[in-house]
């Protein structure tokens, strides 16, 4: 009797190990899915904040890279943000657009305030 209880035990703890192994895969497969979907609104967020930028009226005082950080920002907050209220992929592009630029407004001159308010001084 007590050879067929360790051979039960030796099954039980046999199938422990592939459910947890096919846990493991299903969350290492989720995780990796949602970061590619970030490195791609990363990559359209280059993108994105050139189109921030042009929504937007008036001169925004910053240069490009801030443009694409910027838009890079938006793009991964709109994409999360669109992700979580389970929004279809135009939505999520129209929220990355607004984010950005929203973004351009609050960080776009922060660092040059008053640079391109004035004309340079002449020298005669």
């Amino acid at each position: 009797m007590s050879a067929g209880r360790g051979n039960n035990t030796g099954v039980l703890a046999l199938l422990i190990l592939v459910l947890a192994v096919v846990i493991l895969i299903a969350l290492g497969a989720a995780v990796v899915g949602f970061a590619i979907k970030l490195f791609v609104w990363l990559l359209v967020g280059l993108a994105i904040g050139a189109l921030a930028r042009l929504i937007l009226p008036g001169l925004q005082p910053i240069g490009l890279l801030r443009t694409a950080l910027l838009g890079a920002a938006g793009a991964l907050g709109g994409g999360i943000l669109g992700d979580a209220l389970d929004a279809g992929g135009f939505l999520q592009f129209v929220m990355a657009v607004l984010i950005a630029a929203i973004l351009v407004v609050l960080f776009g001159g922060a660092g040059r305030k008053g640079s391109r308010s004035r004309a340079p001084a002449r020298v005669r």
